[in-house]
């Protein structure tokens, strides 16, 4: 997260950090919209909500007050069909034919769901297969799947690569750094492709990079899901994820060793396990609404080539009313997670109204739906308003950091685009410096909006928190990102806090500000370097326009 300094403008006093041009941003602005977005009125910003109501009308009145026009043909919004799941009496997942039945209660022991729009969900009496990780990947020679049949059957799947545990780059899937086969996400859509009956995920906090608390409050209540014509039948009856030491009980009464497992699904030709003789079953009941999301976007037109996008996004939505804490709070509020990216936008719009308009012109989109899989997004992606073969790149804005001003920034994704070289400019004049993600096994990159359009082609920066702080140095940065990790987020503590130092999302909302401006007045078209994954999506999409 970075900071504003004192308003009216954002400067820079003179210390570690060297001076630069201020950037026309205020800092009440963005305090402001995030303390609004984040407080109780708001209940949370769940999609299909009294609190969605809010945050749209919200965001509609600061858009246009900050300067911008309504980007969807004259409306400050593009509908996205969701459909809301809410699990209602929720049995136990019970295994049976290992010695005593196992049954793990809902919420503390297992969390259970479906994508699937029905009325109740049912998984009787199913064999149970140990898939190692649940790769499915010809490209790498890599199929957990192999010589397996589980139509049908309730598989068991490690979450992150099987190299998660390298301490280097190098590695059938990145080594440490992992891929979007680590991803819970693909992990569910690879089990129904092979026609599993139940995908549960056996939770590790390590390799998932949070604890099982993030995954209680995030999976029970009401789920969203994209509306789809054929109600995503195709996929598993019920998906869901189970406690490391309950998964650890179960595969020790059925004859096998936990850690031997493992270890072996982290081997190339590893083939599934069946837990011989071991059933599932789990059963719920689905409340079922459909209703219409809305994605929030507007536009500062451009003066000499205004179809010629550069694009900013963050996601206004977060959990909702969830896992109440210990004093009985039970909205999740999500002030940093993501209030504060959201209010950047009204923020960096005010400020870009302000200095004038650009030649390209300049798109704010506030996506729904990224808690529930980057569904706003990914639909902006497969129903663009602005063509993406005329969308240049852009800045997503995700969780900004209130630890104070840094020396460096994170990207997520270095050295993928050219873009960097944009970043590498603004931070020049900041004094600062461009460093890697520390930790590419936690997935960031596959975690957030800028994946939706870089999907389609489209080159996205996403610069996560300067973890080098001004005060403190990497130890203060790791601690205070640890201290949010554990504390609050996705819980009901990511509460707005008037105390936070604001001095760090300063320094970032003036960087993305300077980075906006450039490639909203340069004539390049920043691409993708040369081998990576998403740079033929890009060539090709714009060798057609």
């Amino acid at each position: 997260m970075r900071s504003f300094l004192l308003a009216p403008c954002l400067t820079f006093a003179a210390s570690a950090l060297a001076q630069t041009a201020p950037a026309p941003i205020s800092i009440e602005t963005v305090k402001e919209a995030t303390r609004v977005l984040s407080s109780d009125d708001f209940e949370g910003r769940a999609p299909g909500t009294p609190g969605e109501e809010k945050t749209l009308a919200y965001l509609a009145q600061q858009f246009a007050k900050a300067g911008l026009k309504p980007g969807n043909k004259g409306s400050w919004f593009q509908d996205v069909p969701l459909v809301e799941i809410t699990s209602r009496n929720v049995s136990p997942l019970t295994f049976t034919g290992a010695g005593s039945p196992i049954a793990l209660a809902y919420g503390p022991e297992m969390v259970v769901g479906t994508y699937r729009v029905t009325p109740k969900s049912t998984v009787a009496n199913s064999d149970v297969v140990f898939v190692g990780y649940g790769i499915n990947a010809p490209e790498k020679g890599w199929n957990d799947y192999a010589g397996t049949d589980v139509r049908g059957k309730t598989v068991l799947i490690l979450i992150n690569d099987p190299d998660y545990a390298s301490r280097t780059l190098d590695g059938p899937f990145g080594g440490k750094a992992m891929t979007y086969y680590g991803r819970w996400t693909y992990k569910f859509e690879e089990a129904a492709r092979q026609g599993a009956a139940a995908a549960i995920i056996i939770h590790d906090t390590v390799p998932a990079a949070y604890g099982w608390n993030v995954v209680q409050s995030s999976w029970t209540g009401p789920q969203q899901v994209a509306d789809a014509a054929n109600n995503h039948m195709d996929q598993s009856e019920a998906i869901g994820w189970m406690q490391l030491a309950a998964a650890k009980r179960l595969i020790g009464a059925a004859g096998k060793k936990y850690d031997q497992l493992v270890a072996a699904a982290q081997t190339r030709g590893f083939r599934a396990v069946p837990l011989t003789g071991v059933k599932a079953s789990v059963s719920f009941d689905n409340q079922v609404r459909r209703h219409a999301s809305k994605n929030v976007v507007g536009i500062l037109p451009g003066t000499r080539r205004p179809d010629e996008i550069v694009l900013f996004t963050g996601h206004w939505d977060h959990l909702g009313r969830c896992e109440a804490a210990s004093d009985g709070d039970d909205i999740c509020n999500g002030a940093i997670d993501n209030a504060t990216g959201t209010a950047a936008l009204i923020g960096l719009a005010e400020a870009n109204a302000k200095a004038g308009a650009t030649e390209r012109s300049q798109v704010y989109l506030a996506v729904t739906g990224e808690e529930s899989g980057l569904l706003g997004s990914a639909y902006y992606g497969d129903h663009p308003i602005y063509p993406l073969a005329r969308t240049v790149g852009g800045i997503n804005m995700d969780a900004l950091s209130v630890a104070g001003p840094a020396r460096n920034i994170v990207v997520v994704g270095k050295g993928k685009s050219e873009l960097d070289t944009y970043l590498d400019r603004a931070l020049t004049a900041q004094g600062r410096v461009a460093e890697a993600d520390p930790m590419p096994q936690n997935g960031y990159y596959y975690r957030s909006d800028h994946f939706s359009l870089a999907k389609h082609g489209v080159p996205m920066l996403y610069l996560d928190s300067g973890d080098d702080l001004v005060t403190g140095g990497k130890a203060a940065g790791e601690a205070a990102a640890k201290d949010y990790t554990e504390k609050r987020y996705h819980g009901p503590k990511d509460e707005f806090d008037p105390n936070w130092n604001w001095a760090g999302v300063a320094q970032d909302l003036s960087l993305f500000y300077t980075i906006g401006r450039e490639l909203a007045t340069t004539t390049a078209w920043p691409n993708w370097v040369a081998g990576d994954e998403f740079r033929a999506i890009r060539d090709r999409s714009r060798g057609s326009k």
